[in-house]
């Protein structure tokens, strides 16, 4: 699976790269940032999802003689190039935000420190593996938020973008706060609850829904859930599964829950719940499925919907509403002088797209509950304000900051992940992630998580990595005016 992987990019990616080599910057240093400009939906926060995948991608990204000789005949590359792809082996270093933690726009969430050629090779599937992970995650935190505590399990197989988007599809998923998937392979794979029920042809392939249903509790006694919406739910489906759920009950077992997949699922969900406690069956779950999503469900709560169990497919494993994260790669520094890293800006008429320079750490304040308060972007070499108030200014206008008092805790959110080319970061398991996840929602105040004008998060820059980003944007501007006078 992994091995294809190595000519799973842009084409000018290594036409950047053969050009690098060729052009004796294959020893240059530089350093480029992974962030996103903007959160899905409008939403406020993101859910970082895809480390584990860029390690190994990283830590195997080899190239193979038949991918040598496919390259070789395109014509476009020197033998030069083709025998320093066939050496590659990635030698710099990579800094990330462990998954699981919530990120906000313009944060660096990897950084990338290594040769130039090396630096740029990994950035197509990077973007690649973090920006779609990253985005089912963030989609799967908002249902989860929006269940109130129910649990919710991925249906989205089907509908997903062909094999690989569904397995990473349902791993993002359970990051985010998913409980399960009908996903067999994800668990297999990756050790998530598998959870099903049966189809609507269950049903038509026996001469009755009563017979259908006695069928199937006959070969799953003890996980017993009915899909009762094939003919008529309420006067049909609900009435078969309790007589079912009665005779199961007179063997030992138990009905575990009925499913709901189409109609007013709110009236449904009511009437039925009604019904299954009047005949004793208060402990029978009711799940529902149909195209939901976290507006849908929150919507069904405001109503009063008896339902337990959410099972959400297309417009979870697509993010159906907002289908891209926009995250980019870009350089912020480079050796020029064989010394030091010298930062580098790219300047844009577009505000949002203009880049923070430099090597960069990046810290989370909690207040004294534990809060999340805001982000600071500081220098990598910068010494922590620790102990002291400090001002942080906003990305482009200076007369716009936050003061930080002294009380507030740091944290640095970057962590080691590759030091010269060596893994040194043990890889959580995919619950330890989840979990992670989960407290992490804890720590941000509600005020962010809504689905409606949610309360923008505050991500500033220290006063020193300010100073030096409005330093290199009039450099920059002053050399656009010396062109355009010459």
């Amino acid at each position: 699976m992994w091995t294809k992987w190595s000519l799973l990019t842009d084409l000018y990616q290594l036409t950047m790269v053969g050009g690098y080599v060729k052009e004796g910057k294959a020893d240059q240093w530089a350093n480029f940032d992974y962030f996103f400009r903007k959160v899905p939906d409008n939403g406020g926060y993101c859910v970082l999802a895809g480390l584990e995948d860029v390690i190994r991608y990283v830590k195997t990204l080899r190239f193979t003689q038949r991918d040598l000789s496919y390259l070789e005949k395109l014509g476009l590359f020197s033998p030069e190039f083709l025998r320093y792809l066939k050496n590659f082996k990635f030698t710099g270093h990579l800094w990330a935000i462990p998954e699981g933690t919530l990120v906000f726009p313009n944060e660096p969430l990897i950084r990338v420190t290594a040769p130039l050629p090396e630096a740029q090779l990994i950035e197509t599937t990077l973007l690649n593996i973090m920006n779609f992970q990253t985005l089912i995650a963030t989609k799967a935190s908002r249902i989860h938020y929006a269940a109130q505590g129910d649990p919710v399990v991925d249906f989205g197989l089907r509908r997903a973008h062909g094999p690989d988007g569904a397995l990473m599809a349902s791993r993002a998923a359970y990051i985010g706060g998913i409980e399960g998937t009908s996903n067999v392979l994800a668990g297999q794979i990756y050790g998530i609850p598998v959870r099903g029920t049966h189809a609507h042809s269950w049903v038509e392939s026996f001469p009755s829904e009563l017979e259908a249903f006695r069928a199937y509790a006959r070969v799953y006694p003890n996980s017993c859930v009915l899909l009762v919406d094939t003919y008529d739910t309420l006067t049909s489906g609900v009435p078969n599964a309790i007589k079912v759920g009665k005779e199961l009950r007179e063997k030992g077992y138990e009905l575990k829950g009925i499913r709901l997949d189409s109609g007013d699922l709110a009236y449904l969900s009511k009437e039925a719940r009604k019904m299954l406690d009047e005949a004793g069956f208060e402990d029978t779950v009711i799940v529902a499925s149909s195209d939901l999503d976290e507006w849908i469900i929150e919507s069904l709560k405001r109503q009063g919907a008896r339902i337990d169990l959410w099972g959400i497919g297309t417009r979870l494993v697509t993010s159906f509403s907002s289908p891209a994260l926009g995250g980019v790669y870009k350089l912020t520094a480079l050796d020029e002088n064989g010394k030091h890293m010298v930062p580098k800006i790219k300047r844009s008429d577009n505000p949002e797209k203009i880049t923070n320079p430099g090597l960069k750490k990046l810290v989370r304040m909690y207040d004294k509950r534990g809060q999340m308060r805001g982000d600071v972007l500081f220098l990598d070499e910068e010494p922590l304000p620790s102990g002291r108030s400090f001002r942080a200014y906003h990305p482009m206008f200076s007369h716009v900051f936050k003061k930080y008092p002294r009380h507030f805790a740091m944290k640095e959110l970057l962590v080691p992940i590759f030091q010269d080319g060596e893994l040194v970061y043990e890889t959580p398991s995919i619950h330890e992630i989840r979990e992670h996840t989960l407290t992490s929602l804890e720590q941000l105040d509600a005020a962010y998580k809504r689905f409606h004008n949610p309360h923008t998060y505050h991500v500033s820059l220290s006063s020193r990595l300010f100073k030096i980003k409005q330093r290199l944007l009039k450099e920059a501007a002053k050399a656009v005016g010396s062109v355009s006078n010459s």
